[in-house]
């Protein structure tokens, strides 16, 4: 590696790292033939490396004798800055493989608070712990948001629910978890101690939902769930977060179509009630595009292969 440094005079000095690294080995012990040994270099071309650097220099580093060298004036000014400089140019390399790694640098996660309120406590805590210097940025999003933004490369990765297959051929979906879809009700419901639930059963009742501006994907589920159920029932009203949707249905105002993971952020608050026969899973995975993976990306994707297993055992313990 060479250093291009204006000298006095306007006259422009090329130095080499290697050059510092040995007046460095030769000052501090202060005889070439114990430098030449430290750096197995042959001591004659040490010596030609020591001249050169104070040729470029035009500066006497080294007063030499038999006995040894000893370091001038100049020289001893001149120590203290190459240190600096090749703790500069490590520091250099150590900050480019860590980000070459993965081990650092800046990742940007999108995600659905609901689906994901159990995954992302556990990744957030499993990624800090592999690589602490990465700082991850969270941004809560829709699904569509979520596929505009791994799509124009504002996120780097997000976790969502299955994306419909209509989705970018870009992007690929890695399956982390399933949840079974429940109905969610206040406790003093009376059917609230059904188990498991017909869905036929909440004809009289309201329905309390998500958005169908921001979660279309919610609404096909929902009219899918139904179809076979005597038709949809009345929607009571839409939410835009799942703790307004907590909060009316606890209050009564309705039962609510949710995944098993809501529950996490319930708590005893609501009721949810398994749905017979069992409607397909809510399935939560984590897509990217991988094409434009960063390596903190990279190192993300990897860890994550193993979290399913990781769920299962401890789900049977």
């Amino acid at each position: 590696m060479i250093l291009a440094q204006e000298c006095l005079f306007g006259i422009v000095c090329r130095v080499e790292l290697r050059h510092l690294r040995y007046f460095l080995a030769v000052a501090e012990v202060q005889n070439f033939t114990k430098a030449s040994q430290r750096l197995r270099v042959a001591q004659p071309a040490l010596g030609r490396q020591i001249n050169d650097l104070e040729d470029e220099l035009g500066v006497k580093l080294l007063d030499r004798s038999p006995r040894g060298a000893s370091l001038t004036a100049a020289g001893e000014a001149f120590r203290s800055e190459a240190l600096a400089v090749l703790q500069r140019a490590d520091d250099a390399v150590r900050v480019a493989k860590a980000f070459a790694q993965g081990e650092r640098g800046e990742l940007h996660l999108g995600y659905a608070p609901s689906p994901t309120v159990e995954l992302l406590p556990r990744i957030l805590h499993a990624f800090q712990s592999e690589a602490s210097g990465v700082r991850v940025v969270l941004h809560d999003m829709t699904t569509g948001e979520m596929l505009r933004g791994l799509e124009s490369g504002k996120l780097n990765a997000a976790l969502m629910v299955k994306a419909p297959l209509k989705a970018s051929r870009r992007l690929v979906f890695n399956e982390l978890c399933r949840y079974p879809i429940c109905v969610a009700m206040a406790k003093v419901n009376p059917l609230a101690r059904s188990k498991p639930l017909d869905l036929r059963a909440l004809s009289g009742q309201r329905l309390v939902v998500y958005s169908l501006h921001d979660y279309p994907e919610y609404h096909d589920m929902i009219r899918g769930l139904f179809q076979a159920a005597g038709g949809l029932p009345p929607i009571a009203e839409e939410h835009d977060s799942a703790t307004s949707l907590i909060a009316a249905v606890e209050a009564g105002r309705g039962v609510a179509i949710v995944p098993s993971s809501l529950a996490c952020l319930a708590g005893p608050r609501l009721k949810l009630v398994e749905i017979q026969p069992a409607p397909a899973p809510l399935v939560v995975g984590v897509m990217y595009e991988p094409k434009r993976l960063s390596p903190a990306t990279e190192r993300l994707v990897k860890m994550l292969r193993v979290l399913p297993s990781e769920l299962s055992r401890a789900r049977a313990k």
